[in-house]
């Protein structure tokens, strides 16, 4: 199982308001699909994806695509 981070310089024709983080887990026929679920289950919960795409290719390869929304910091002092 694979995990890629893309920044927000990737960006989508509905997205153009809204800057948008990615994460896209591949994961290959050889890793389990409870073990792919659960770690989708834990990024959606405590890292604040959301399920944007999934993809199963033939051979039985996944691939998900993750994203949050940029969320900027503003300096207080």
């Amino acid at each position: 199982m694979r995990e890629q981070f893309l920044r927000s310089s990737v960006e989508r024709e509905r997205d153009y308001l809204r800057q948008y983080e990615y994460l896209v887990l591949t994961v290959s026929p050889d890793d389990s699909l409870p073990e792919a679920r659960r770690r989708l289950v834990e990024h959606s919960e405590y890292g604040k994806w959301e399920l944007e795409r999934s993809r199963l290719y033939m051979g039985g390869a996944r691939r998900f695509w993750l994203r949050r929304k940029i969320m900027p910091v503003q300096r207080t002092a």
